[in-house]
């Protein structure tokens, strides 16, 4: 008769201890959830950083193939014109 009560018993506990591990515990459903979360975040700050390494190395490619960029950063940065030239700032 007592192994008739035990072994629920038994069940029961195991029921709970893994439904505990499925919501609390390491690798639970609330973990995973926070790790997708902070992926997604760190997948969209890459991105972001590939769009400025794209753009400096383009920027880096340009310097070393010509002055024109050099004159370009020139004009826009520090305001230097060539000799006989008139500049004129449109702020907006």
């Amino acid at each position: 008769m007592r192994s008739r009560v035990v072994v629920p018993i038994v069940l029961v506990l195991l029921l709970v201890l893994l439904q505990w591990q499925l919501w609390n515990g390491r690798g639970s459903i609330r973990s995973v959830a926070q790790l997708e979360d902070k992926l997604a975040t760190q997948k969209a700050a890459n991105a972001k950083a590939t769009v400025v390494n794209d753009r400096l190395t383009a920027e880096v490619r340009d310097l070393r193939e010509g002055l024109e960029m050099v004159e370009e950063r020139a004009r826009q940065e520090l305001g230097m014109v060539k000799p006989n030239e008139v500049f004129v700032q449109i702020t907006r």
